[in-house]
């Protein structure tokens, strides 16, 4: 096991890594759910980090810009099927860039 780092316990969340464009496409399809829940429209809607988190499937705990310096976390659960069905799982509003993802 020499030169291999564990990251994280299943159950435990991830370190914080920078968004990527999978990170983004998940987080494009649950905004609308996100809209509908908020009873807002976001204009920018870009994921900035993410956190993951292994379950009986996998949470992504996304940053999200907003726009305005507005920030949101959403939590999205992907379940362990051949379809992989993503579920918007949470959401915090009134965040900042700084703010911390933790788990919720």
């Amino acid at each position: 096991m020499c030169g291999h780092t564990i990251e994280m316990m299943p159950g435990g969340l991830s370190r914080a890594r920078s968004a990527t464009p999978e990170i983004q496409e998940i987080a494009d399809k649950v905004k609308s759910l996100l809209e509908e829940k908020t009873n807002e429209k976001y204009e920018v809607f870009k994921a900035v980090e993410y956190k993951t988190q292994v379950v009986a499937g996998q949470n992504y705990f996304i940053k999200m810009d907003v726009g305005g310096g507005c920030f949101l976390h959403i939590k999205v659960f992907r379940r362990i099927s051949p379809e992989n069905v993503l579920e918007l799982s949470g959401y915090q509003t009134n965040k900042t860039r700084n703010d911390e993802l933790s788990y919720f």
